[in-house]
């Protein structure tokens, strides 16, 4: 890598970010495409000054935002895209000339890997477990998207769950239910559902011998993704496997919103296979 006065940069906004995988898969994707691009991390609290700074770099071409800012940067940036305003956050940001523009590719992330998985959301009755960020974007991407038969919202907690179906709807040509998360609501949905996204922090590391689902619920018709990337197979992934499910590890997603920033900033493909290569050798 040959930094020079025109190299562009990117970079991820967070705090912390000490344990981001982003900076060695995005530099190991423009150096496979020889692009003069780098990639950096930036542990940042005061997010207005960090924009204001950012935008005065002529180089500057964009940045991954996580927590806390996916929210707070909004008001800082002069456009966001439409799917990233019904969500209400962003994780994206691209800059031209200066003029940012706010973008959430972890909606994208999660439609392409379904698709990748080979699953077509046509007519398809999806439950998403879950009410937080992560699941907001995923389920705006579902009913903007997709012409489902029906989703349904399952979370712990009330407010938020109820909240997220209400705006839904609103938007929806599909239906939208929503149930408070627990054995019961589960053995209720789960012999109609065709696809299952789990979208909460149950059975990350360290805590990996755990699951929302029991695995007596899970039946061979459905198709079961976790968002949660580490471990590279839950333990709810292992008892969808083990009744015959076709199974998404939460990886797909990581690495699908990922390959959509670097998109959006180089205006090139990304190189898929060189991003993965990077998470799975990271993990193994």
């Amino acid at each position: 890598m040959n930094i020079d006065t025109q190299t562009k940069f990117c970079g991820v906004i967070g705090n912390p970010v000490g344990h981001s995988l982003s900076p060695a898969i995005h530099n190991a994707a423009f150096q496979e495409l020889g692009i003069n691009y780098v990639y950096l991390a930036w542990q940042v609290e005061a997010i207005g000054d960090a924009l204001k700074g950012l935008r005065a770099l002529g180089n500057f071409r964009g940045a991954s935002v996580t927590i806390p800012h996916k929210v707070a940067a909004i008001p800082f940036l002069d456009h966001v895209e439409e799917t990233a305003q019904r969500i209400g956050a962003i994780n994206t940001i691209v800059s031209n000339n200066g003029t940012l523009t706010g973008h959430n590719t972890d909606a994208t992330g999660a439609l392409r890997a379904l698709r990748e998985g080979g699953v077509d959301l046509k007519g398809q009755s999806v439950t998403l477990i879950g009410s937080g960020g992560a699941a907001r974007a995923i389920a705006c991407a579902l009913v903007a998207e997709s012409s489902l038969t029906k989703l349904t919202l399952l979370g712990i907690d009330d407010r938020e769950r109820t909240s997220l179906a209400k705006e839904l709807r609103s938007q929806a040509a599909s239906a939208v239910e929503d149930f408070h998360l627990d054995e019961s609501s589960l053995r209720k949905v789960l012999p109609d559902t065709h696809v299952l996204i789990h979208s909460t922090p149950v059975g990350m590391s360290p805590k990996v011998d755990v699951s929302c689902v029991p695995a007596s619920l899970l039946h061979r018709a459905l198709t079961v993704m976790d968002i949660v990337y580490n471990p590279l197979e839950t333990q709810l992934l292992k008892d969808a496997k083990a009744v015959g499910c076709k199974t998404i590890p939460g990886l797909e997603m990581f690495l699908h919103q990922a390959a959509a920033q670097f998109e959006l900033w180089t205006n090139k493909k990304a190189p898929v296979d060189t991003m993965r290569g990077v998470l799975e050798s990271h993990f193994r």
